[in-house]
This record gives structure tokens, C-alpha cells and sequence, in this order.
């Protein structure tokens, strides 16, 4: 490869770089501009933000690397300089959210024990609606009312009433419980998927981009 596609190739790389850590940093300037990191919701959305833009501002560091290796490939170029010195800031971002993100994920998790408890509460409900289907005493119940609104004549047979309360119970108590059931699990879902992903998404992320920002700085610099 002669040298002018290497310069074209290294000019691509060093602007599309830029590009992208710039559109990283407007990402959280728009966040800077609201500052007011006194309150726990602008905490989480900052490092929500910082650690899921973070890649980005990596991929870009990288085509920065490359694009001044085409160029100077022995030399400390300004533009490895740069790239270096954005590397080690992103690093010690990375470092200080980790803390936050953990404060976050505790915060998250004392949320999760109270959900618990009222999930827990919701199920017994359940659980008890489900048992009272089966008690004579409540299909009783159900053919008293019935036969009050005039939904069973009164001198229909015994065996009549329990069959229509039977159908009562199949096509409206059942569904209705089988839907609180149903919700019961997707809260449950929706607590243990916020967990993991406050932990794997949020500190485990922030640990890894740390790690990874310092090995780009440390090609860059040295």
C-alpha cells in the first residue's frame, strides 16, 4: 500500500474517532447542563448514561490510536497525546462511577425487598382465592347471589345451580385469577431483571471500560 491511501486511511480513522467521542460528550453535556448531583435519580441517570455511552468514546478512541499509528508509527504524534489523555480521564470516570454504581445497586436492591414483600402478600391472596374456588361453602355463595339478580330461577334443580356456579367460576373467576397470576410473575420478572442489570449492565460495565481505557492509554502514552 503506497503512502497517500495510508494518509487518506489515516485522516478517515482520526475524524471518525473524534466524531464519535464527540458525540459521547454531547450525550453528556445534555446531562452537565441539568447538573445537580445532590439527588439520587440524577446520579443513577449520569452513570447510566456515562457507562452506556463509554463504548462508544472507546471505539472512537481506538480509530484515534490507529489512524496516528498509519501516520507515525514510532513517533508521539499531538494526536496520540490526545487520544491518551481523553483514555485516562475516561479510566478515572470509569473508576469514580463504579461506587456510585454500587450505592445505586443497594439503593435498588432495599426497593426490590420492600417489592418482595408486597409480591409475597399478593401471592397468599392468590393463593387463598384459589383454595376458596374449591369451598362448597363459597360455590353456596355464589348460587345465593346468583339466584338474588336473578342470574339462576330459584326452583332450578340443585344440580342446575352448582353447574351454572361452576360455569360462573371457569369463564370469570378463573381468568381473572389466572391475569393476577400472570402479573405476579412479570413483577417478579421485571424486579430480577432490573437487578442483574444494575449489576452487570451498570458495575460490571464501568469495571470493565475502566480496565479497557487504561490498556488504550497505555498503548497511546507509552
Amino acid at each position: 500500500m503506497s503512502t497517500a491511501p495510508h494518509g487518506r486511511l489515516a485522516f478517515l480513522l482520526r475524524w471518525i474517532g473524534l466524531t464519535l467521542v464527540l458525540l459521547m460528550a454531547l450525550q453528556i453535556a445534555a446531562l452537565v447542563a441539568a447538573w445537580n448531583w445532590s439527588l439520587e435519580p440524577f446520579r443513577q441517570v449520569f452513570v447510566d448514561r456515562l457507562v452506556s455511552e463509554s463504548p462508544m468514546a472507546l471505539v472512537g478512541l481506538l480509530l484515534m490510536l490507529f489512524g496516528s499509528r498509519l501516520e507515525a508509527a514510532s513517533s508521539r504524534t499531538a494526536l496520540r497525546w490526545t487520544t491518551g489523555v481523553l483514555a485516562i480521564l475516561l479510566a478515572v470516570a470509569m473508576v469514580v462511577t463504579v461506587p456510585v454504581a454500587v450505592e445505586a445497586e443497594r439503593s435498588l436492591m432495599t426497593q426490590m425487598q420492600e417489592s418482595e414483600a408486597q409480591i409475597a402478600q399478593q401471592t397468599s391472596q392468590l393463593e387463598q382465592q384459589q383454595q376458596q374456588l374449591q369451598d362448597p361453602a363459597f360455590v353456596d355463595q355464589l348460587i345465593a347471589e346468583a339466584e338474588r339478580e336473578g342470574r339462576i330461577p330459584a326452583d332450578a334443580s340443585d344440580e342446575l345451580k352448582k353447574q351454572r356456579a361452576q360455569e360462573f367460576i371457569d369463564s370469570q373467576l378463573k381468568p381473572q385469577l389466572a391475569q393476577a397470576q400472570q402479573q405476579i410473575d412479570q413483577a417478579r420478572l421485571g424486579r430480577d431483571l432490573s437487578v442483574q442489570q444494575r449489576r452487570f449492565g451498570g458495575t460490571g460495565r464501568a469495571m470493565v471500560l475502566a480496565v479497557a481505557f487504561v490498556l488504550v492509554a497505555l498503548v497511546a502514552l507509552v
